[in-house]
């Protein structure tokens, strides 16, 4: 069963916003803070909710900060935690928080199944194609191919709007089978996308990107905006 149009709590800190538009379409999830250290998608998150972000067609869930024992902590993991990215699909009777955690996510989106799940990220080095050691900052990541159409589409606008060369975006296949969102992607067949701004950015610049990223995926996948 889908959730009803509301707040719901995966956690007593974990709240999911839910909206429904009134004519029907795609559910569209996004989700940040899966990393405690990576503050503006949860920033960007909080200033849509703010703004009063609603869905023109379908469904919108938004979970900003899927993490909050890590993000209080402003590090990768909680204090002595896990990884949450890396224990998925997770497991309800786990002695670990996080792999609870994980399950209770995983049940929310079998139940919702939505037709695109993006994850906001960051990361300390920018994007380098020739590195020793991959890089991800100012990519749009994904595990399958051929590359998701609504990858390419978003890339150019952001690179039409961010026109410097240090802020230009790329799109990067580099599949991760523990992700969140590859074990996402297995289990329902969504489009599942890590958007990953580089923290060499001043902060409130990447989540002016991260912004941008969410109201061009949303636009695009016909929940937000004009379709």
């Amino acid at each position: 069963m889908t959730l009803s149009a509301g707040v719901h709590f995966l956690e007593p800190t974990i709240p999911v916003h839910v909206f429904e538009a009134a004519e029907p379409g795609p559910t569209a999830l996004i989700q940040a803070g899966i990393h405690g250290d990576e503050i503006a998608g949860v920033h960007a998150l909080q200033e849509l909710l703010e703004r009063g972000i609603r869905p023109t067609r379908g469904r919108l869930l938004i979970c900003p900060i899927m993490n909050p024992r890590a993000y209080r902590a402003r590090q990768r993991t909680g204090v002595d935690g896990l990884d949450l990215n890396r224990c998925f699909p997770g497991d309800a009777e786990d002695p670990a928080w996080e792999r609870r955690l994980a399950r209770k996510f995983m049940d929310l989106v079998e139940h919702e199944r939505p037709a695109l799940m993006a994850t906001l990220h960051e990361s300390h080095k920018r994007y380098d194609p020739n590195a020793d050691r991959p890089t991800f900052g100012q990519t749009l990541v994904y595990g399958v191919e051929p590359i998701p159409a609504i990858i390419e589409r978003t890339v150019a606008r952001l690179n039409h709007r961010f026109a410097s060369a240090q802020e230009r975006w790329d799109p990067q296949y580099f599949p991760v089978s523990t992700s969140s969102t590859e074990v996402i992607v297995d289990a329902i067949g969504c489009v599942g996308i890590c958007v990953e701004t580089w923290m060499g950015f001043e902060e409130r610049h990447r989540i002016e990107m991260q912004t941008a990223v969410v109201e061009y995926l949303l636009d695009d996948v016909g929940v937000c905006g004009g379709h």
